[in-house]
């Protein structure tokens, strides 16, 4: 039942959005939104052109969104105003869950001045929302949501900035065997559509490398004791233990690893665990652990907006989540290709034909970002770059050899 009150809402909303383009003063809509199956988002004189986000902005995961939302912002206000309209970032609270995420979505679609969305960050409630917005009409462009299957699920609005955990996973791997030279190795995961589908990719991957998988263990998310399934991984003798899924539960893993004999074994986290919070909370635990992530190379571009986030936010970019940079990327490519199609009409109020908003951020070409060159393919990959090792030295990230 709840299910189909879900889809029910879902139609409603939709008609809803439909018929705002064609109430009243619809007459004076252009003629690219009556001819637009979808219709269009629009904005009224005095009005914002929301671009939303779904994000985890309270709880354990909280500083994966506060980041990735204060780097869109960021891009928002660089993005100044489009004739006569400013820009404006909603970004929602989804606990970056399936069903926040579905909740969120439907919050947004439900909005007729919502004309992309930033997100989800988490791949979980990604996957929850992208049929909402599949119906409604609205592209999206994540930073942040990483598992290979989103993209394989045939969807026409749903893109990302960021390199999948496929390629994560392979690099990793590689990584661990070719320059670590482990060959005993334990994966852990989180469950999560995220942390378990990296985990399983690493784990295959080691395998097709020579190396040898010892265990491959599932804890729960959001415990505060891991030591049965690290005393039954001690057991196997591993060398390494690979982590997919995120600081909060990497913390506790690590350090509680030396009361599981595990204290000379090297822990191997991911993008997910990379960030000033596993340093700050793992202390001396933490020194030599290794992690991934999405740091772009120095430009003047980065420096500059390094500078900004600074300034405004009195914290270093990148200290909350790896994130900061791909999220500016993901908010200014969406503003660009939302004006290359936006209308003013002769009410004065400005018009998106959303069918024509979903491919115009498909067809995402040769933007230059933070992160590099963003070109989208024809399942909305977009990413431009591969991941870059780090390692906890001296209570810092530095950059792995």
């Amino acid at each position: 039942m709840k299910k189909r009150l879900v889809v029910l809402f879902s139609v409603l909303v939709i008609a809803s959005m439909a018929l705002s383009a064609c109430g009243p003063g619809a007459s004076k809509a252009p003629e690219a939104c009556t001819e637009d199956p979808l219709g269009c988002a629009v904005i009224e004189k005095g009005q914002t052109i929301k671009i939303g986000m779904g994000a985890p902005m309270t709880g354990e995961y909280a500083a994966f969104g506060i980041d990735i939302s204060q780097g869109a912002s960021l891009a928002v206000k660089d993005a100044g105003q489009f004739e006569g309209f400013s820009f404006e970032l909603v970004s929602e609270d989804d606990g970056g869950s399936p069903e926040g995420g579905a909740s969120v979505a439907n919050k947004l679609v439900s909005d007729p001045s919502v004309v992309a969305i930033a997100g989800h960050i988490f791949s979980g409630a990604t996957l929850a929302a992208i049929p909402i917005y599949e119906k409604a009409g609205l592209p999206m462009l994540s930073p942040s949501a990483t598992n290979p299957d989103l993209t394989a699920q045939g969807s026409k609005v749903f893109n990302r900035v960021v390199f999948t955990d496929a390629t994560q996973g392979k690099f990793a791997a590689s990584y661990l065997v070719d320059t670590l030279g482990i060959s005993k190795l334990a994966v852990m995961h989180d469950g999560q559509a995220y942390g378990q589908g990296l985990a399983e990719v690493v784990r295959d991957e080691f395998g097709v490398l020579g190396g040898e998988v010892v265990a491959f263990e599932a804890i729960t998310p959001g415990e505060s004791d891991y030591s049965a399934a690290l005393a039954d991984i001690a057991a196997q003798g591993p060398e390494a233990i690979y982590y997919g899924g995120y600081a909060a539960d990497a913390v506790v893993i690590v350090n509680q690893m030396s009361q599981a004999d595990l204290g000379d074994v090297l822990f191997f986290g991911c993008d997910g665990t990379f960030g000033e919070d596993f340093v700050e909370r793992t202390g001396d635990n933490g020194e030599g652990a290794y992690g991934t992530s999405l740091i772009p190379p120095a430009s003047d571009a980065k420096t500059t907006f390094d500078a900004a986030y600074l300034e405004t936010y009195g914290e270093e970019a990148g200290k909350l989540s790896p994130y900061t940079w791909s999220a500016y990327d993901s908010a200014a490519a969406l503003i660009v290709a939302i004006e290359s199609v936006a209308i003013v009409g002769k009410d004065g109020n400005l018009y998106v034909p959303r069918t024509a908003a979903v491919e115009a951020v498909r067809g995402i070409d040769g933007y230059v970002g933070l992160t590099g060159n963003v070109t989208c393919d024809a399942i909305g990959e977009c990413a431009s770059s591969g991941p870059t090792f780090y390692i906890v030295e001296g209570g810092d990230w530095v950059e792995a050899k």
